[in-house]
């Protein structure tokens, strides 16, 4: 009983989230007519981008700060993205691989100004937000070049397409039906998110968070563990620049997107139960935080005016309703903060 209450402890923010993303996607999916793979896959491509950037910015987050420049990031590498990946074959898979290289060089860029100019997160951030977007506009100064059709078509779509453009199976029935979005998340928890935090710098970075003084006391190396995990940081923005080239097939430095992105990112950071306080949570969280935000979306698209509920489907009352949301989640999430006396007992 004891460890079962330590694990809800722990994990209030991430279980939460997966309620509430339940519940939403099922009343989504109880108003969707002939709701079915092809919609689930639909929905995939619509978050994964934002799943991506949210995953950027908790790493920010856990060492206690916010980075404003993913949404510029993601939007730089997308507009480099549709240069470098305008080929076929082994030239695409060399353009994808410099676009991480940019993210990645990006990230750990912002740690160093952090670490060694001695700037709060959010103002270094805020000011290479405004070059990585100055950037993306002088290598697109209007949206346009091409990628692949096929390559774009396949790597965004299921296991059976994948297989049929470049022939390398037949149709694998269900299991080929199953979206790719899920396998790249997976993939990208499982090789880079899992070995981080179980890593020495990724429990530094944790630490730090949670008291960057009693961490330097202890012997972590601060600055590592805060450059790494900007740079992690960069990783993803750069990741989430990637596919959103392969989903347009094109390059477009839009500002606002760039805004809106970094913004919703910090809203599924914090809907996932990533404390703001810094040092604790993680991007499984994240992923959650994402589909409650991209949930009320749909919604908003599939309840009929007639209905009870009607009145949210008026596009104006959608940031209204997603804002209650994350101002919910956001109660929620500082309540234990209230509860107790000393705030070292929230990472104990």
């Amino acid at each position: 009983m004891k460890s079962l209450r330590l694990f809800l402890s722990q994990n209030l923010g991430l279980l939460l989230a997966i309620a509430m993303f339940a519940v939403l996607y099922a009343f989504y999916v109880s108003q969707y007519p002939n709701w079915g793979m092809n919609v689930v896959l639909q929905n995939g491509n619509e978050t994964l981008a934002l799943i991506l950037v949210g995953m950027a910015q908790t790493m920010a987050v856990i060492v206690g700060g916010l980075d404003l420049s993913v949404g510029p990031l993601m939007t730089l590498t997308n507009c480099f993205g549709s240069i470098v990946m305008a080929g076929t074959g082994g030239s695409v898979v060399l353009g994808i691989i410099a676009c991480m290289a940019l993210g990645t060089a990006c990230g750990f860029m912002n740690g160093c100004i952090i670490v060694y100019g001695r700037i709060q997160p959010i103002i270094a951030t805020l000011a290479t937000g405004a070059i990585f977007l100055g950037l993306a506009l002088l290598l697109r100064p209007s949206p346009g070049g091409s990628i692949d059709g096929d390559f774009a078509w396949a790597f965004t779509n299921d296991i059976n397409e994948l297989g049929y453009t470049y022939g390398w199976w037949e149709d694998l029935g269900f299991f080929g039906k199953i979206p790719l979005q899920p396998i790249y998340l997976i993939l990208i928890v499982l090789l880079v998110w899992v070995p981080f935090k179980r890593s020495v710098t990724g429990r530094g970075a944790y630490a730090i968070g949670s008291n960057a003084h009693a961490a330097y006391m202890s012997g972590v190396r601060i600055d590592r563990s805060k450059i790494a995990a900007f740079t992690l940081a960069g990783f993803f923005a750069g990741c989430a620049g990637i596919y959103l080239t392969m989903q347009m097939g094109s390059g477009n430095a839009d500002a606002p997107q760039a805004a809106e992105y970094t913004l919703r990112s910090i809203a599924t950071v914090v809907i996932g139960g990533t404390s703001l306080y810094g040092g604790t949570g993680g991007v499984i969280g994240t992923i959650f935080g994402a589909l409650v935000l991209r949930s009320i979306s749909f919604i908003f698209r599939v309840v009929p005016e007639s209905a009870p509920l009607g009145f949210v489907a008026s596009p104006l009352l959608q940031p209204f309703f997603e804002g209650l949301i994350l101002l919910v989640a956001v109660s929620l999430g500082a309540a234990r903060v209230f509860r107790v006396k000393n705030r070292l007992s929230l990472f104990s």
